[in-house]
Formats: C-alpha cells, sequence, structure tokens
C-alpha cells in the first residue's frame, strides 16, 4: 500500500490528545461520550478495521476476557472502528466472541478520530490496528499500530499499561524488556553504564 493511502499526522508521546467526542454502543444502548470523560483514568484506544470480520472478534474476545483486570488498575477501554453504533449493536448480538464484551464500542463513521491519532486508510474507509494508552491527565504514553492481518495481545497490553503505571508512581526509575509487576527495575545512572 503506497503511503499516499495513509493520512499523514501521528500523535506524540507526551502530548495531550485532543478531546473528541463519539458515540458509543454500551450496556445495549448508544451513549455519546468525550475522551476527557475518562479523565481520572486510565484509558485505551483500541481500533480495529471493521465489524463482522476475522481477526477483530479474537482480538476483542481476549480483550474483553482480560477487561475485569483493566478494571481493577483504573483502566477503560474503548474499542473503535469506522462502523456505526448501530453496527455495533448488531455484531454484539450476533456473535458469541463480541457478546462478551463490557468496555464501550466507539462508532467512528467519519474516520476523524481515527484521522487524528494517524490510522485512517483513506482508500479504505478504515483503521488500522491501533493501541493508543492514555493516563489519566489525557497525556498519550504508548502507542502501537499493527498491519490489519497483525493481531495484538491483551496481556501484552496489560503488561504495558502496568509497567506505564509503575513508573509514574516510582519517578526515577525505569522497566526493562517484558517487566511485570513485582519484577526487578531499574535507575539511571552512570554506575549502570556498560554493566547491564
Amino acid at each position: 500500500m503506497s503511503e499516499n493511502n495513509f493520512v499523514n499526522q501521528h500523535p506524540v508521546i507526551g502530548e495531550k490528545i485532543a478531546d473528541y467526542h463519539l458515540s458509543v454502543y454500551h450496556d445495549n444502548q448508544e451513549k455519546r461520550v468525550a475522551l476527557n470523560d475518562y479523565r481520572g483514568r486510565w484509558l485505551v484506544l483500541f481500533f480495529y478495521p471493521a465489524d463482522f470480520t476475522f481477526v477483530c472478534p479474537t482480538e476483542l474476545e481476549e480483550l474483553a476476557d482480560h477487561y475485569p483486570e483493566f478494571a481493577k488498575i483504573n483502566v477503560e477501554i474503548i474499542s473503535v472502528s469506522t462502523d456505526t453504533v448501530f453496527v455495533h449493536s448488531a455484531w454484539h448480538e450476533q456473535s458469541p466472541a463480541i457478546k462478551k464484551i463490557k468496555f464501550p464500542m466507539g462508532a467512528d463513521p467519519t474516520g476523524n478520530l481515527a484521522r487524528a491519532l494517524g490510522v485512517y486508510i483513506p482508500s479504505e474507509g478504515v483503521a488500522l490496528r491501533g493501541t493508543f494508552i492514555v493516563d489519566p491527565e489525557g497525556i498519550l504514553k504508548a502507542y502501537e499500530v499493527h498491519d490489519n492481518s497483525i493481531g495484538r495481545s491483551a496481556s501484552e497490553l496489560l503488561r504495558k499499561i502496568q509497567a506505564a503505571q509503575f513508573v509514574e508512581k516510582n519517578p526515577g526509575l525505569v522497566c526493562p524488556a517484558s517487566w511485570q509487576p513485582g519484577g526487578k527495575t531499574l535507575k539511571p545512572g552512570m554506575d549502570l553504564v556498560g554493566k547491564i
């Protein structure tokens, strides 16, 4: 796919994300939310291409299965596609995997939010598999974007958020590769240079 098929806009780590408004399908009804409604909580925006597809239900079911673990650490998830809330509702009713979802399913039929975060594919009218982790102040802490043929891991997303929360609560410490809660952390300094 040529680069002309993508919006040339990229989110910036460490900056606040804009306060977008969108409709969500949640608790069997349509609701209107703003991203600022989630201030005070960690927020994951989990973009996927479309409802009634193939890789998407495997990712969303895994996310639904892990959702109680995210909720325990003050994280809300909004899955987002360019479908409408009505399509989300129909998919939720039809698919056993999607029926498990308890988090809001965001509708971005205009692609405005996907464009703002650099994951919109204009030639297809869908989003790439983009995952965005936003802290309680609305600051973007991490993101990853996959080709639409590559599924993501809910357990790795959970681990990344746990690491982000740890370093937020422990200034001056950093989490090494594959860090898990309770694992060894590092305090950067000259005494570590060349010794790791």
